[in-house]
């Protein structure tokens, strides 16, 4: 199953890198990845592709405590909803 990550906060050393690895720890592959930095604002946004022993709700709960201890807002949307809720 495929996800869409998306991370939106104030800019601070190591948001990347503890994302990346909370989904790893979790056996989600990131398959493309975006982010910039508007006036401190960090934005980053990732497709990641969860393996057959991963599970939606704990990765969703690993990113919610990252979000917390990061100190910003990290949303985790199944790819199909994603698309759904976006559409032109």
């Amino acid at each position: 199953m495929k996800a869409v990550v998306s991370v939106v906060g104030r800019d601070s050393v190591g948001i990347i890198a503890k994302v990346s690895a909370g989904c790893a720890e979790y056996g989600a592959n990131i398959l493309d990845i975006s982010q910039t930095i508007l006036q401190g604002i960090f934005t980053m946004t990732m497709l990641v592709e969860l393996g057959e022993s991963a599970e939606f709700s704990e990765l969703k709960g690993k990113l919610d405590d990252l979000s917390e201890s990061l100190g910003v807002q990290i949303t985790l949307q199944r790819e199909d909803v994603f698309r759904y809720m976006y559409r032109l």
